[in-house]
């Protein structure tokens, strides 16, 4: 078993967190705990897909069908990012304000995460980090 294409997201997931934490709790000005998970600079989905398709093309070059699933994964994940997981964020806004609006009958109600998809921005960053990293785990395992 070729262990780049395991360690390859793995390394990525690992990476892109702590980075998406610092720079939150920075924007944020204190520790950002409340903030950890979906949204925010850099999307870790983002980086793991463009970092199996960077790993994929370095290695079994851009003809190759795996290439051709993993750009095609690079892009649901970086749609589904952007357009769907922010309209989720948009109604449970919607929701949260609603349930304020009831005060006496939204007494239970637990207040939904609004922060949920990236911005072109964030993406952006998480396809460079990706890439980067990519590069990175190519240059440690080269195809052997």
């Amino acid at each position: 078993m070729d262990i780049a294409y395991l360690v390859t997201p793995l390394l990525t997931w690992i990476t892109v967190g702590p980075i998406k934490f610092l720079i939150n709790s920075i924007k944020a000005r204190q520790w950002a705990f409340n903030l950890v998970g979906n949204g925010g600079f850099p999307s870790n989905h983002s980086a793991v897909v463009s970092s199996m398709a960077t790993l994929i093309a370095l290695r079994e070059g851009i003809g190759h069908p795996a290439f051709g699933v993993a750009v095609a994964l690079c892009f649901i994940v970086i749609i589904d990012a952007n357009s769907l997981r922010q309209h989720v964020g948009r109604q449970a806004a919607a929701i949260n304000r609603l349930a304020g609006e009831m005060q006496g009958n939204a007494a239970g109600h637990k207040r939904l995460r609004e922060r949920m998809g990236h911005t072109v921005v964030e993406i952006l960053g998480g396809l460079a980090t990706g890439i980067a990293i990519g590069h990175v785990v190519y240059a440690i395992f080269p195809r052997g």
